[in-house]
């Protein structure tokens, strides 16, 4: 079994930056992707960034030019960061874990609010 522990969010002045971590532990992968989603009331879960520890990060548009990702193998956990918030990142921060190139199994975080608002 995994566990992700979500941490970080809370309110946050429009051009700002938000900062979240999240740490997996339990039964580990080798080779494993570690991802945040958010999700806003009313409108679907999307993905936000994802990495590798092999290395590989993706960002989607609504964090790219402007977030960073990254990960501490030793730990398990990685930190995701966001710069110029607006009020539309208002959101749920989900974590996610998984073994890189598998949809499933994969495990969730139980999310965190981040509220982007002066």
């Amino acid at each position: 079994q995994v566990q992700v522990v979500e941490s970080g969010g809370g309110l946050v002045q429009p051009g700002g930056s938000l900062s979240l971590s999240c740490e997996a532990s339990g039964s580990i992968f080798n080779l494993y992707t570690m991802a945040w989603y958010r999700q806003a009331p009313g409108k679907q879960r999307e993905l936000v960034a994802s990495i590798t520890n092999g290395g590989k990060s993706t960002f989607t548009d609504v964090a790219k030019g402007r977030s960073s990702i990254s990960l501490d193998d030793a730990k398990i956990t990685v930190y995701l960061k966001m710069d110029d918030v607006k009020p539309e990142d208002t959101a749920t921060y989900y974590c996610n874990y998984r073994r890189t190139g598998a949809s499933a199994p994969d495990y969730w975080g139980q999310g965190t609010q981040v509220t982007v608002s002066s």
